[in-house]
């Protein structure tokens, strides 16, 4: 059997990664990623494999998935950047288990008024007229942030600039601040054992058996990390809604279908692309195709959402998919997202503001990509708003 590959250099993997995944899907549930340098990997392009893969035990997460940073960053500061998501088995089970209290869907609906306020005051401030909505949606994950995590808004100017340093990647600035960032996290801790509040890490220093305060530190940048997601998202949503006649319409005219709409847009276009490479344990044999043991293997899951065996019409955005919630956005198994509630809720109050500004593209569409084979984001999004309207209802 000859083995798929897909060429990670070739721009029209990153200009069209929905097309280039799914002509590998329908030859192949398993394609081999090649890039010059690069060691050898493996995409699972198809859904039903690629959910499965998220819970083998034949292929783990591990110290080799985030080997770069560590290699760049002082030794001091690499207890606090093990995450969860380097963790397996009963060890990422107890601290799932401690952190989780924080991360519950009621919580998510209890902090979404305040979320609101957050996304509203950010838009109030912006003028009708020509914007660039990618600089508008970067600044309020971190808002977002910092209210749950209890930092006063008068100290939340350097997570901005963290926020910032965060979305270049693994570049110079990205390490550069890493000490800052975990600086910033440990005297977060301090200050929520020193405050009674209803905030993420005042919760959590009062919960018994909770997590040490190296792993407070720890999900504090876990958050930071995980917080990006939004901002690439709402982007490219907002893009999809404005490029698909009447959809943003459609969400206009019937609030109700934005909570589906999102899970739709998560599907269609959410920003991940591939999950986190796992290591194979083992020799593992997938669809004929022999992935040797210490190899890497990630879900393409550009390719498992839009797979024709589980959604039909795939390439169709439909806001009313009646399946669209079973997309792989936010991973699957004992890895799935813990902040997937507040990521939903986030997405949907900053869509529902954005719409009330009724965002038109202008001609031509001036949106701007960056090539990136792990990424599907938008550099650039010029938008014209209308001008907010005072006491205008909300869409509800």
């Amino acid at each position: 059997m000859t083995v798929v590959e897909i060429d990670l250099s070739d721009p029209e993997s990153s200009r069209d990664p929905a097309a280039t995944y799914g002509a590998a899907r329908e030859r192949s549930a398993v394609a081999r990623l090649v890039a010059p340098g690069m060691p050898p990997m493996w995409a699972v392009t198809r859904y039903a494999p690629a959910r499965a893969l998220l819970t083998d035990p034949r292929l783990a997460l591990g110290e080799a998935t985030f080997a770069l940073l560590p290699t760049l960053v002082a030794a001091e500061y690499l207890p606090y950047l093990r995450t969860m998501q380097q963790m397996e088995g009963p060890e990422h089970a107890r601290l799932r288990s401690a952190v989780s209290p924080a991360f519950t869907p009621a919580r998510a609906a209890a902090f979404r008024p305040r979320a609101e306020a957050i996304v509203d005051a950010a838009l109030a401030r912006v003028a009708a007229g020509r914007v660039d909505l990618v600089e508008v949606a970067r600044p309020l994950p971190i808002e977002i942030i910092c209210a749950l995590v209890g930092v006063p808004e008068d100290e939340r100017a350097p997570w901005h600039e963290f926020g910032a340093a965060v979305a270049t990647g693994h570049g110079p600035a990205f390490v550069e601040a890493v000490p800052r960032i975990i600086e910033a996290a440990r005297a977060a801790v301090e200050a929520a054992r020193a405050r009674r509040g209803d905030d993420v890490l005042s919760t959590l220093v009062r919960t018994p058996d909770g997590p040490t305060d190296t792993e407070l530190v720890t999900l504090v940048w876990q958050l930071l990390l995980a917080g990006q997601v939004p901002a690439l998202l709402v982007p490219n949503a907002v893009h999809a809604l404005l490029t698909h006649r009447g959809s943003a319409a459609a969400l206009r005219a019937d609030p109700a279908l934005l909570p589906n709409a999102v899970e739709e847009l998560i599907r269609w276009c959410g920003p991940q692309l591939l999950s986190l490479p796992r290591i194979a344990q083992e020799d593992v044999e997938l669809d004929d195709v022999t992935i040797g043991k210490g190899d890497m293997v990630s879900a393409a899951l550009v390719g498992a959402n839009r797979d024709p065996r589980v959604f039909t019409d795939p390439d169709v955005l439909r806001l009313d998919r009646p399946n669209a919630n079973a997309h792989l956005g936010f991973a699957h198994g004992p890895h799935f997202c813990l902040g997937a509630g507040l990521a939903r809720m986030q997405t949907e109050v900053t869509l529902r503001a954005v719409l009330r500004r009724a965002p038109r593209l202008p001609e031509p569409d001036e949106a701007a990509r960056r090539p990136d084979p792990g990424t599907w984001r938008l550099t650039s999004l010029p938008v014209l708003l209308d001008a907010p309207r005072p006491g205008a209802p909300r869409l509800r």
